[in-house]
């Protein structure tokens, strides 16, 4: 099993920054699969980037060119770097891996992933 505990939300103003940690612990060891999901009230979860066991990134349209995920192997977490924040980024912000992962397509599927965080928010005002 794989435990995830997100941290680094909070409240920002528009244009501004946060980062996100997801910090795993339990079975991380092999090839894992990683991504950020978010949902806004009344909305759907959406993906919102995605980091393949060989290096392949995915994003959102929406996100794209202001966030930007990495892995931190010697701290066991990946994080989420958000730059250039808008109101409507404002979410709860979840982490979700998926271990034994060899996927280089629907990275930004969430049924694809077998474990989460259980969400940091994020408002954006």
């Amino acid at each position: 099993h794989v435990q995830l505990v997100e941290s680094g939300g909070g409240s920002v103003q528009a244009g501004g920054s946060l980062r996100l940690s997801c910090a795993a612990s339990g079975r991380t060891y092999g090839r894992n699969c990683m991504a950020w999901f978010r949902q806004a009230p009344g909305k759907e979860r959406e993906g919102v980037a995605a980091l393949s066991s060989f290096g392949q990134t995915d994003y959102s349209d929406s996100v794209k060119g202001r966030f930007t995920i990495s892995k931190d192997t010697a701290k066991k977490a990946f994080d989420l770097e958000m730059n250039s924040l808008k109101p409507e980024d404002s979410a709860t912000y979840y982490c979700a891996a998926k271990p034994d992962c060899w996927m280089i397509l629907g990275l930004m599927r969430g049924y694809n992933y077998n474990y989460w965080g259980q969400g940091t928010q994020v408002t954006v005002s």
